[in-house]
């Protein structure tokens, strides 16, 4: 290990208490969407003391409706800030954009948490609570590995532009308008919870709403009616067909270890009105993964031909077909090649701070990343610390030597991409 990467290790670790308390005062801020502006108060803090230019603004809901990739359900971004702040370099070398999301999932049901999840409770080497895997502690491994650098002296060739946007968790409104904002560089890395694995990949999804029509009629005389459950069933074993036709496609050997590429889940059913009534309309909601070489559009059409064929075994359907509609979030897929210089850098970086070889996969999930290899047309890497496994899920939390690591490992990238000035 050189010099300057045995500097930052130790700052790192001799920081280490810092590093978590910073994590806690985010977690203890409640930034589901729409109370984004406490944690990102304290980001903005944060950004002074390491003297960043810093840009801080209310995204434009009618703007943003001028792009065909804006999703939201929200009509304002009243009080819901993003903050993008640039560390300039010296000249001559490339640029990064580092990017995280400040918002957060809702912490469900609170009975199901051993502790209070807005606490950040520290316990066996992890720090507990809604936010710290996803994503707030690859938030703070971002802003360590920035001071790291400074404080051990380091000055860059080329800007680092720190970005901590809101949004992410409800389709990326945040992320799509600082790149309309005009926010550019030659490669962005997103430190979502991989595992500390590398994603050169990233998955699409978007929600989607079937509308199942039945005929209703009295319980006592059902065979009067047709039930819109029971033509459901149908429906949904159509979706399953679809769903391993689609995956059986998938070759890419990043996908490899992973059981179903492309998932189409089931998760929200609402029909019926009445206990002595056949049910004349389902309502299903659910999620598509559109592979990082298809477009969003392929995928929509996809479903729409499968639908349209049902009436191909049920008669029914030829009469009352199933209403698709597309809602609610949604997520570009995008990618670039394992061979990318920046993949290569972070790899290399990996090794360098664990003595392991580098796992390569493909995102299962949607993540900001495909905004910006899509519309920014930017290399992008997604790579960071924590786990889906917890992820959203109760007693959600991160190791601190992940995140640790993680910030070390950003640093020395930094250092390889935007050259360390002499």
């Amino acid at each position: 290990m050189e010099k300057k990467a045995s500097e930052i290790r130790q700052w790192v670790r001799k920081n280490r208490g810092k590093a978590v308390t910073l994590l806690q005062r985010l977690v203890q801020e409640k930034s589901v969407s729409g109370k984004e502006s406490s944690a990102q108060a304290i980001v903005i803090e944060v950004c002074r003391e390491l003297g960043l230019e810093i840009d801080i603004w209310e995204p434009d809901s009618k703007v943003l409706k001028g792009n065909e990739n804006f999703v939201s359900t929200r009509e304002n971004f009243f009080d819901s800030p993003n903050v993008v702040a640039r560390w300039k370099g010296v000249g001559g070398g490339r640029s990064l954009i580092l990017n995280g999301h400040i918002d957060v999932v809702p912490e469900g049901e609170r009975l199901q948490w051993d502790c209070d999840p807005y606490e950040g409770k520290i316990e066996d080497g992890k720090v507990y609570g809604r936010g710290t895997t996803d994503m707030k502690g690859g938030n703070v491994a971002m802003l360590f590995a920035l001071e790291a650098l400074q404080a051990t002296g380091v000055h860059l060739k080329g800007d680092v532009i720190f970005q901590s946007v809101i949004e992410e968790e409800s389709g990326g409104a945040g992320t799509l308008a600082a790149i309309l904002r005009g926010y550019k560089a030659d490669a962005v890395l997103i430190p979502e919870p991989t595992n500390m694995k590398i994603f050169p990949k990233q998955q699409g999804s978007m929600w989607f709403r079937l509308k199942v029509k039945g005929k209703s009629a009295h319980g006592g005389t059902r065979y009067e009616g047709v039930s819109a459950i029971e033509k459901l069933i149908s429906v949904i074993a159509r979706l399953r067909i679809l769903e391993e036709d689609r995956n059986k496609r998938v070759k890419d050997p990043l996908y490899a270890k992973i059981p179903i590429p492309l998932p189409i889940n089931i998760g929200k059913i609402e029909g019926g009105n009445w206990p002595s009534s056949v049910p004349d309309l389902v309502t299903l909601e659910g999620r598509i993964g559109v592979g990082p070489e298809e477009t969003i559009h392929e995928v929509q059409e996809e479903m729409k031909q499968v639908l349209s064929r049902l009436k191909e075994a049920d008669s029914w359907f030829a009469e009352h077909p199933v209403d698709l509609e597309w809602y609610g979030a949604r997520w570009i897929p995008g990618g670039i090649e394992e061979e990318h210089p920046f993949v290569q850098s972070i790899k290399k970086n990996y090794k360098e701070v664990t003595q392991k070889e580098a796992i390569l996969e493909a995102s299962p999930w949607g993540t900001d990343g495909g905004l910006f290899t899509s519309i920014g047309k930017i290399p992008t890497v997604v790579f960071g610390p924590g786990t889906t496994e917890v992820a959203h899920h109760p007693n959600e939390y991160i190791s601190i030597e992940n995140m640790l690591d993680c910030a070390e490992i950003i640093a020395l990238t930094m250092m390889d991409w935007c050259e360390k000035a002499k």
